[in-house]
């Protein structure tokens, strides 16, 4: 009997696509997305060719790009790498692929689902560096086990990622940053920095300015893979 996976993020959908969403996602997600990480197009399980993905550029991972200004913003700034992002909300989808249209960039592609599937067939120590920009922070003491920062998400993670590799955390809720800090190192990463200051190539989220306007200050940590 299959054990039913517990989400780290909430809700697939959200309010009705704009006509142009929708055409977004019927001309530009299949070319954008990577072949060979669902069940359905690779029941097998079998490794990803990660070097023909990326051209051989090394490859950077968001879990999550929400409405992928972070996404897109770090293709753009970094063109001799190859950034992939996983996210299951259709509406972000839209409108990231919005974005990419009128960026232009050819260093990008996306997995429109859960990353779990992704990690299934990424090989060993393959990402260089990665990004978990303000997750669903599953605020209820009885869904803490909900969130991204559990041995469930980390310990696959820390198997993809190359060591010495930087993992980025950005969070405006003070217990996922209390948690962050008791988890991460568990599975294999020391902190390097942690603080209310941004990175310096940091782009501001659609979900950062909503926590600000609402009074939730950010804070952003720093972890490396030993």
């Amino acid at each position: 009997m299959s054990v039913q996976r517990r989400n780290f993020y909430g809700r697939i959908r959200g309010k009705t696509l704009r006509a142009s969403q929708k055409a977004y996602l019927a001309e530009g997600l299949e070319p954008l997305s990577v072949k060979g990480i669902t069940r359905e197009d690779n029941p097998a399980r079998a490794p990803l060719a990660v070097a023909a993905i990326t051209g051989g550029r090394p490859l950077w991972l968001e879990v999550g790009f929400g409405g992928g200004e972070h996404l897109v913003h770090m293709a753009a700034a970094n063109r001799g790498t190859f950034l992939l992002g996983a996210e299951p909300y259709v509406n972000g989808i839209a409108m990231l692929l919005g974005k990419v249209r009128d960026g232009g960039l050819d260093n990008l592609a996306i997995h429109p689902g859960d990353v779990r599937d992704l990690f299934e067939v990424l090989p060993d120590a393959s990402v260089a560096k990665v990004f978990l920009n303000y997750p669903d922070p599953w605020p209820k003491a009885r869904h803490h086990r909900r969130r991204f920062v559990t041995p469930e998400y980390l310990d696959a993670l820390a198997r993809v990622v190359q060591p010495g590799a930087e993992f980025r955390v950005a969070t405006d809720i003070p217990d996922y940053v209390r948690q962050t800090l008791e988890e991460v190192p568990r599975a294999g990463f020391v902190l390097e920095r942690q603080g209310g200051m941004p990175w310096d190539d940091w782009v501001s989220t659609r979900y950062e300015q909503k926590a600000l306007r609402e009074g939730r200050r950010p804070h952003y940590l720093t972890f490396r893979r030993v």
